[in-house]
């Protein structure tokens, strides 16, 4: 199948991959515009693992300011380069993160940075309800962990639904956009302010 100019820059412009990753996706498809996206997500996410060793010093912190002034995020996304940190997409994602932030109140940007006093305390919770409930006691542990993947996916940043799409996490969210740049990106910290708390 031969694939024209024009179907290869529609691609890139609905997708924002290269030129070449395009048409050969296209190729892959068979000319099928969603197939290829999706070919180019899968061949992003690998891309992206390949740069998961790679330091990631440059980047920007973003903030959002939400209520007027009642809610306040700062938040610093790192990537490879400061080629890619003053691109468009990376400031919009970014602010995006930082509104996420706002909106998802996370205590920890991954499950390992939760601190372990809160995951005991949970864990605790978690058994004792177990118990409550009258679960077979061979069983409880299994339950009790389910319970926590749970908190963790509910209250760490990578593992949340991202506000704007949440058939995507905010770590998914990442990998795209890592495959879109070609560089690796991280969220180092942030810190989220609420009036009174």
């Amino acid at each position: 199948m031969v694939i024209s100019a024009a179907e290869v820059k529609k691609l890139r412009d609905m997708t924002g991959a290269g030129m070449l990753d395009c048409k050969k996706a296209l190729e892959e498809a068979n000319g099928d515009y969603e197939k290829a996206v999706d070919v180019l997500r899968a061949k992003g996410a690998a891309k992206a693992a390949k740069r998961a060793d790679k330091e990631a010093s440059e980047g920007a912190v973003g903030s959002y300011i939400h209520m007027g002034g009642r809610i306040g995020v700062l938040v610093e996304i790192n990537c490879e380069t400061d080629f890619v940190a003053r691109t468009d997409d990376f400031q919009q994602l970014v602010k995006d993160v930082a509104m996420h932030i706002a909106a998802s109140r996370p205590i920890a940007v991954t499950p390992e940075q939760v601190p372990e006093g809160i995951i005991e305390r949970e864990r605790a919770v978690y058994l004792e309800q177990v118990k409550n409930e009258g679960k077979p006691e061979n069983i409880r542990d299994r339950i009790v962990e389910g319970k926590l993947k749970k908190f963790f996916q509910e209250s760490t940043l990578l593992e949340q639904p991202f506000v704007k799409d949440p058939d995507k996490t905010v770590g998914e969210l990442l990998t795209e956009m890592s495959g879109k740049t070609g560089e690796k990106l991280e969220v180092r910290r942030f810190a989220r302010f609420e009036l009174g708390e």
